[in-house]
């Protein structure tokens, strides 16, 4: 039940996305606009993480799953791909390298900040 509940919740917020999404007439995609609103309960602690903390590593658990439709959609796409191929792995290879390079120096960042605070509590 914990799950369902857990569940429900994620899918309200994706569905206040949508709705969003219906009013506001800009090129991002709804499931933006609901990660945006989940990311703002979280913070705020109007959603607390255990209220969603099961599922949500569930679905991250389950991620990989989630792509066989989107490799096979590529597949059934290779008479188009084709010809562009090459500058299509290019372009996703550097997107790939620079998100890596960009998340660990986020991540860097962060550490730092969290070891100065840390630093400072215990002085």
């Amino acid at each position: 039940m914990k799950y369902l509940r857990q569940f429900s919740i994620i899918l309200l917020i994706s569905l206040i996305g949508e709705v969003i999404h219906l009013f506001i007439h800009l090129p991002i995609p709804a499931s933006i606009y609901g990660l945006l609103i989940m990311l703002i309960g979280l913070i705020t602690k109007l959603i607390p993480l255990n209220a969603v903390e099961d599922a949500s590593i569930f679905l991250i658990e389950i991620m990989p799953v989630m792509f066989i439709p989107a490799a096979v959609g590529l597949l059934d796409s290779w008479g188009i791909l084709g010809p562009i191929l090459v500058p299509f792995i290019v372009i996703t290879l550097f997107s790939t390298i620079a998100v890596m390079a960009l998340t660990g120096k986020v991540t860097q960042f962060f550490i730092r900040i969290d070891k100065k605070r840390k630093e400072k509590d215990h002085e």
